[in-house]
């Protein structure tokens, strides 16, 4: 019995023996036990219930490209190209990389768990099995990179509407690209462009948000996290649901940065700045910059009130923290 087969056993939240599992899959009680130890190395949370057997804390759903579909309205489906969903992927993003030139226009990759995910700034992205939603975007744009001004902040504004269409409050964006609560990291956005600057190009919009989070995970991530757990009171959303209002957000969102860019999605944005008037320190290439945040401009650079005037910073390659 693989990881996958035995966590689909557990998905339910019973308690199941050791016993029938090595029975159901013509094993022993330490090839089990075996796999057992692999998902709780990957974080997820198995339960030892004595001789009465394992179980997991909580019910997951295990995400389904039919339930997916079924959570999406008929033109979204009709727009969507491929939609996949992996086992695991070393990464979504670096799956359709490698497929960029075959797949159709607005795929999603979906992983159940990644084992090299990526952040900004070429972190590593934890990505344990059933908990979270790891995903990935094909777009394809005709008007080059200089047309896309804005992107990684107009997919901070399409997460935030994820999370408006299933009914969680108490999040924010922090520019360039991170979603954010009051108690943590909830949703980071890695956008990657491929293709001519003034012609035909392709960006690769990777997402990871936060479902559900055990302790252990919140102590290895290395920064405060939150997950939509924790936004909706302790009772986590379906994640077939979250996975498809995601993807609904992103291909209509997608579609209308394309025909207006990134107009529209500024006055949303500024509904949800984190930095929006707070004291801030920046270090980058160009050395450290403090002042207070003033908001972003028409082309999604961060604006900075300083002591020697108004300063635009477009560079994410910069570390923005509040002073």
């Amino acid at each position: 019995m693989q990881a996958q087969e035995l966590l689909t056993v557990l998905a339910e939240g019973d308690i199941v023996s050791g016993t029938q599992l090595a029975e159901r899959a013509g094993v022993t009680r330490a090839a089990i036990w075996k796999q057992i130890e692999a998902l709780r190395t990957r974080g997820v949370p198995v339960e030892s219930r004595g001789t009465a057997g394992y179980r997991l804390p909580w019910p997951i759903q295990l995400l389904s490209p039919t339930a997916v579909r079924g959570h999406l309205p008929a033109d979204v489906q009709g727009r969507l190209g491929a939609l996949e969903v992996h086992w695991e992927l070393d990464s979504t993003s670096s799956e359709i990389q490698r497929r960029a030139a075959t797949l159709p226009d607005l795929s999603v990759v979906l992983a159940e768990t990644q084992s090299a995910g990526r952040g900004r700034r070429g972190r590593a992205w934890l990505s344990p099995p059933g908990l979270n939603v790891y995903l990935s975007c094909l777009k394809r744009f005709d008007g080059g990179f200089a047309a896309l001004s804005g992107l990684s902040l107009a997919v901070g504004v399409m997460v935030m509407r994820t999370l408006k269409a299933l009914g969680l409050e108490g999040a924010g964006l922090k520019w360039p690209n991170d979603v954010l609560s009051d108690h943590g990291k909830l949703a980071g956005i890695l956008v990657e462009l491929a293709g001519e600057y003034q012609g035909p190009c392709a960006a690769i919009i990777g997402v990871g948000l936060n479902v559900r989070l055990t302790p252990a995970l919140q102590e290895q991530a290395g920064q405060p996290i939150q997950d939509l757990a924790q936004l909706a009171g302790g009772e986590a959303p379906d994640r077939n649901r979250v996975a498809a209002a995601l993807i609904q957000a992103l291909a209509q969102g997608l579609s209308q940065f394309e025909r207006e860019g990134f107009a529209p999605f500024a006055v949303e944005y500024a509904q949800y700045d984190l930095l929006h008037g707070k004291a801030l320190r920046l270090h980058g290439a160009l050395g450290e910059l403090e002042g207070v945040g003033a908001g972003v401009d028409a082309r999604g650079a961060l604006q900075v009130q300083t002591a020697d005037g108004l300063r635009a910073i477009d560079s994410a390659d910069v570390t923005v923290r509040r002073a």
